[in-house]
């Protein structure tokens, strides 16, 4: 009887793929609702996703500028109303 070993899961292309996929989706999320936690965590991701080279280039890069996006607008209410959220 000969065993073989089970066949091992490959990573890599479509994990950085979803971290790209993952950023984008946070970073516009990020917009509207948690920047102060969704923003920082779409950079990270993105960045991640690049550094690992992903196929999904343009999606890790809009996760980045949005992930950017979302502290600057924490930002812009911060200074605006002096609070750490903002609301409508």
């Amino acid at each position: 009887m000969h065993l073989t070993a089970p066949a091992r899961r490959r990573t890599g292309f479509h994990d950085t793929d979803g971290m790209a996929v993952a950023s984008f989706v946070l970073g516009l999320l990020g917009l509207l609702v948690l920047n102060v936690f969704l923003g920082p965590t779409a950079i990270v991701l993105a960045a991640l996703a690049l550094r690992r080279g992903t196929a999904r280039r343009g999606r890790a890069l809009l996760g980045l500028g949005l992930g950017v996006a979302d502290l600057l607008v924490l930002a812009a209410f911060m200074q605006a109303d002096g609070t750490m959220s903002w609301s409508f």
